[in-house]
């Protein structure tokens, strides 16, 4: 029995270092490889390689608080105002034979009340630029979008708007470049029934519709001492038909189209003399009949007293006759420690329409307006700001106007923010 027990142990110890051989010799099922994100370093911090592909993307994003104060000129005005913020940006590139390829997009959301007015919704920013091709809406090529600006509020100079364009970039190298841009036209918005992109008389809207963008062209330095920008645009102005009320030797006649233009020069000097991050920036704009180019975003008004804002009215002889104004903006930025900084700021700017306008009207529509302030920013981590500001804005008329029972030609304000701002 013994004897039986122990061939019986045996064969089994046999069998099982004999298949134990054959499984050692059978092909192993290999694990899935693992798709880890890597750091993609060509394009500065944030950006990743999108697994499986050559593309390095970067997603970002800012959230905004923000606090104003708005001097009240009537007792139903608002004088304080909230605004919350959100913004989320992705901004993917690919090197390529062409050059790069790049796609950027960026959504703001905004919710406001008080003297900030509505909410809004909206695309800021979505391009793409393959080699020195940019399509889609960016940042307007007359402007300079190195400045160093800095303010909360609104300096009048063009100041970076976004537009919806199609430019070709030509980079010569060492710093050098020069854009050629076809822009959505860019009208001087107008309230009181005065006209937004056409001809004025009385206050009457006898605006055509558009038919051609603005052409908008810059030659460009950056270097490691600041950024220096020359730019021109060329705004295209129609009217309809003239009616009675031009009288019956008018009506009826079509005004031919006319052209206005903006130029400008925009530059900024870093100042490491001063402070690690100090710099000086400066801004000069002439329009004639394209007065959006100089900031005009509306009706400018300081304390009830307006300056009316348009591009071109019809003239005693039935032709186009166009409004024109210059501006001239300013700041320097100056870092008093490594987390505290100051921003000062300013800008002067001037309309004129002409005789024309008072013998049409009876109305001299020339004004001025000037405005200044400063704000001191806290940051006492990366990407986290906590900043104040105060503005003064000043708007001199040639127009006396009854404001609070009396008449004034020039008006003034003063705003205030608190802005708490981290971006990401």
């Amino acid at each position: 029995m013994k004897l039986a027990k122990s061939l019986f142990l045996g064969s089994v110890a046999g069998l099982a270092a004999v298949a134990g051989a054959q499984a050692a010799d059978l092909p192993a099922k290999k694990a899935a490889a693992v798709e880890y994100v890597r750091v993609c370093s060509t394009y500065g911090a944030g950006f990743f390689y999108i697994p499986g592909t050559e593309t390095c993307l970067r997603v970002g994003g800012r959230v905004r608080a923000e606090y104003q104060y708005l001097e009240a000129n009537d007792r139903e005005d608002d004088s304080i105002g909230f605004r919350a913020r959100g913004r989320i940006q992705l901004d993917a590139r690919t090197a390529t034979a062409y050059g790069l390829l790049r796609t950027f997009v960026r959504f703001d959301v905004t919710h406001n009340t008080g003297v900030y007015g509505g909410d809004t919704a909206i695309v800021d920013q979505a391009f793409v630029q393959f080699g020195g091709l940019t399509a889609g809406r960016t940042v307007s090529f007359f402007d300079n979008s190195d400045l160093p600006t800095g303010h909360f509020g609104t300096l009048r100079f063009s100041d970076a708007p976004t537009v919806n364009a199609l430019a070709y970039t030509f980079s010569f190298g060492n710093g050098f470049s020069a854009t050629l841009s076809l822009e959505e036209g860019r009208f001087a918005p107008a309230a009181d029934g005065v006209i937004i992109n056409g001809p004025l008389v009385a206050g009457v809207d006898i605006s055509a519709g558009q038919r051609a963008p603005d052409l908008v062209g810059n030659l460009k330095y950056a270097g490691t001492w600041g950024s220096f920008q020359v730019s021109g645009a060329a705004h295209q102005i129609r009217s309809n038909v003239l009616t009675a009320a031009y009288g019956p030797i008018l009506e009826g006649t079509i005004p031919d189209t006319e052209y206005g233009y903006a130029v400008t020069a925009q530059g900024s000097i870093n100042l490491p003399m001063l402070a690690a991050g100090d710099a000086l920036w400066l801004a000069a704009t002439y329009a004639n009949g394209a007065l959006a180019y100089l900031g005009a975003t509306g009706n400018i008004t300081a304390s009830n007293v307006t300056g009316r804002v348009v591009d071109a009215y019809i003239g005693l002889d039935g032709d186009i006759e166009t409004g024109e104004g210059w501006s001239i903006a300013g700041g320097l930025r100056h870092y008093w420690t490594p987390t505290i900084r100051q921003n000062v700021f300013g800008s002067y700017a001037r309309i004129e329409y002409g005789n024309q306008v008072q013998a049409l009207t009876g109305i001299d529509f020339d004004f001025n307006e000037w405005r200044l302030g400063t704000n001191v920013i806290w940051s006492p981590v990366a990407g986290l700001d906590i900043g104040v500001e105060v503005l003064y804005a000043n708007v001199d008329t040639n127009n006396p106007q009854f404001v609070d029972g009396r008449l004034r030609d020039s008006g003034d304000s003063w705003e205030g923010r608190l802005r708490v701002q981290r971006d990401f």
